[in-house]
């Protein structure tokens, strides 16, 4: 399992073949706002969005469905949902799924949110 990086997910508006989901429940993302780029997939409903078919899945959150070999980087407040989604991911027969372990925490101070 591969860690993502701040400087990696900052470069991620010029990387549109890489996708970032933000696992947190809706109201987390209400209270803080969002990562740029960042789909907001929460945690129990993971497994049935990374299920869904292509077109479905675009048109539910706006972006191609991922494909296995996608780099994916998941992310939550602290890091810590963001690895069982990524772990999930693997298990679902994603081969670059990563989690950005410092997560909305790290994001929020190096922005100064």
């Amino acid at each position: 399992m591969s860690i993502a990086t701040y400087e990696e997910v900052l470069e991620l508006p010029n990387h549109p073949e890489k996708l970032l989901i933000d696992v947190r429940n809706p109201d987390e993302l209400a209270e803080t706002g969002k990562i740029p780029t960042s789909i907001n997939i929460p945690l129990p409903l993971l497994e049935d969005g990374l299920k869904l078919a292509a077109d479905e899945f675009k048109e539910k959150y706006g972006r191609d469905k991922p494909d296995a070999g996608t780099e994916v980087i998941f992310h939550c407040k602290m890091g810590g949902r963001a690895q069982k989604a990524a772990d999930l991911a693997t298990s679902l027969g994603f081969t670059n799924a990563r989690n950005y372990k410092g997560s909305w925490t790290e994001w929020a101070a190096k922005q100064g949110k």
